[in-house]
């Protein structure tokens, strides 16, 4: 492969678009020059300037697959804790998929155990 194929290979492994309100997230899978995969999570929203024209703000996260089991029960268990206190928000329904992702991250850390 020439490095025009090894980058677009890099560039284009996998991306998934979640429209959310006025929001869109990314979900891209990369990968290095050594191959190793990694994940980059973009939020991007349409903003208006005072003329009328308007612009794509994009905010982006870079998470490699040594943290993919810590971020999954982080973000678990904020969103436990916010359902918790706050209810189900409305539109939620947890998916089968959603389900077997979350098992499948499911850890043995106990909250007393962060001091």
């Amino acid at each position: 492969m020439d490095n025009n194929e090894n980058r677009e290979r890099r560039d284009e492994i996998f991306s998934k678009a979640v429209r959310a309100g006025k929001r869109t997230y990314f979900f891209d899978v990369k990968a290095t020059k050594a191959d190793d995969y990694y994940i980059t999570v973009t939020e991007s929203k349409k903003k208006f300037s005072e003329d009328g024209k308007f612009h794509f703000e994009k905010h982006k996260l870079f998470l490699y697959k040594e943290d993919f089991e810590k971020f999954a029960v982080g973000l678990y268990e904020s969103i436990d804790y916010i359902q918790k206190e706050k209810g189900v928000y409305e539109g939620y329904e947890e998916s089968q998929e959603v389900k077997e992702t979350t098992s499948k991250y499911s850890t043995k850390v106990k909250f007393d155990d962060l001091g």
